[in-house]
């Protein structure tokens, strides 16, 4: 990259304690591969405030990408399925409608449960994910910034 790359990274409140790991892994990852990259961050509420926001940043052209980091889980009153796909469905479109990669580090397990069992392993996942978003995030800026990217060749 020829310039630092400038990032945001949206975090939904709820399950704050373990959302935020994914901004760790995100800020650690980035200094790992040695990338001076600036990253903004927003707290939202939730994860159905995410895509709105992600698609305002997007449009201000000052970012290379967006990550955007939730835990819907299943409350037993609503459908957190139906809150899971309507945020990353909504977190693809603001993508699509800006042309800045908005990546997704929203994940809905099947059975959460707020036990000490469930909250070590989802802080040390979100970790991960957010490792994973700052390698997605870092090769899409560097995609994106190439006036002409050239196509991986196939294997021989």
């Amino acid at each position: 990259m020829t310039k630092s790359p400038k990032f945001a990274f949206i975090k939904a409140q709820w399950h704050a304690d373990i959302v935020d790991q994914a901004l760790i892994g995100f800020q650690d990852q980035l200094a790992e591969f040695g990338l001076e990259a600036a990253v903004d961050v927003f707290d939202v509420p939730g994860a159905f405030e995410m895509p709105l926001l992600a698609q305002k940043l997007a449009a201000t052209g000052e970012y290379d990408a967006i990550a955007a980091a939730a835990l819907v889980v299943d409350g037993g009153i609503y459908r957190h399925d139906f809150v899971a796909q309507a945020v990353v469905s909504g977190l693809m479109e603001a993508g699509l409608k800006t042309g800045v990669p908005v990546l997704s580090v929203s994940l809905t397990p099947h059975h959460f449960q707020p036990s000490e069992e469930h909250q070590t392993f989802y802080h040390a996942h979100f970790v991960k994910k957010g490792r994973e978003a700052a390698q997605a995030a870092a090769r899409m800026a560097n995609l994106y910034r190439d006036p002409t990217p050239t196509p991986v060749e196939a294997a021989a």
